[in-house]
């Protein structure tokens, strides 16, 4: 794929798949249309690399693992968007690490939004992955994290009691 390095009128948008990563489309989305720019869905696959002992039926072949990384993203921006894609957003499927992809598809745009989904160490905050950390320490414009929607709340948990007494 090619290199960005102008076309500032844009949101590059990791996408994964996951429920996180749609949520930081929808909001890139409805970002864009208030800035009149192009939203860029960004999908990263490397090879999976498996063990030479492994069964070669095992194996699928690096077309085949393209062809299911272009199917992930074609089904994550059509569940977000359902059967009518706005023509503002394109998808965009390219080798390699992601968060390296995503950092060098982000470079001249306005943001680069990621979804947030790891529930944090206590619980009550997502976590930021080894994606988006990556992102945020090399990225050159700045990082938007959108946490999931359909994530269920935290558990409320009593912090302490006290009467009142009238």
């Amino acid at each position: 794929m090619t290199d960005h390095a102008d076309g500032g009128d844009r949101i590059v948008v990791g996408v994964d798949g996951s429920d996180a990563s749609r949520a930081a489309l929808r909001w890139a989305a409805q970002q864009a249309r208030r800035l009149g720019a192009e939203v860029v869905a960004v999908h990263a696959w490397a090879p999976a690399s498996l063990a030479p002992y492994a069964c070669v039926r095992a194996r699928p072949t690096r077309a085949e693992q393209r062809e299911r990384a272009a199917e992930l993203l074609a089904a994550a921006v059509r569940e977000t968007f359902g059967p009518r894609i706005d023509p503002a957003v394109r998808a965009v499927l390219v080798e390699g690490v992601p968060a390296r992809v995503l950092v060098r598809q982000a470079r001249g745009a306005l943001l680069l939004a990621l979804g947030l989904s790891r529930p944090g160490p206590d619980r009550l905050l997502p976590a930021v992955g080894p994606v988006a950390r990556e992102c945020l320490r090399h990225s050159p414009i700045p990082v938007v994290t959108v946490p999931s929607c359909g994530r269920p709340a935290a558990p409320l948990r009593a912090v302490g009691t006290h009467e009142v007494v009238a």
